[in-house]
């Protein structure tokens, strides 16, 4: 076993971090973006706003949460009836997922891995679908694209 699981550190452990993001049906995301963009302020790109802040525990690391309405129509919230999904920062998602099925969890597909990080999704005890991101922030730091903060 490597010596970072041996390690009881937080940071060893597999689990949920942090909101990674909310994703949410609505009648018009284009019309709803510009409304919370003029009035809320909220910078806004093709997928919503992403928001910046700090990690509490690395306080030099700039994390991201992103803010997302969808399309009624979209299949991407399936299997799940609910009109949300929350995404969940994680560390260490091998772990986890293997955590997950030990207690009998559903987990939905495989851990895809892209430069910005790796995903999984899996549903909770009510039928919610979750996405599970273990993220690389500095992807998204090095793109500099304007943030919520």
């Amino acid at each position: 076993m490597s010596e970072e699981l041996n390690n009881t550190s937080n940071e060893a452990i597999p689990k949920v971090t942090g909101i990674g993001g909310i994703f949410f049906f609505a009648e018009n995301p284009e019309t709803l973006k510009e409304w919370y963009a003029h009035n809320l302020g909220l910078e806004v790109n093709q997928w919503g706003s992403t928001f910046e802040y700090r990690n509490a525990h690395k306080p030099d690391e700039i994390n991201y949460a992103q803010w997302s309405p969808f399309n009624r129509d979209t299949t991407y919230f399936a299997p799940s009836k609910k009109e949300f999904m929350i995404n969940y920062r994680v560390q260490h998602i091998e772990s986890l997922v293997q955590k997950l099925k030990e207690n009998g969890a559903t987990i939905l597909d495989e851990i895809e891995e892209y430069d910005y990080g790796k995903f999984v999704h899996i549903m909770d005890a009510e039928g919610n679908k979750i996405e599970l991101w273990e993220p690389v922030d500095s992807v998204f730091t090095a793109m500099g694209g304007k943030t919520t903060k």
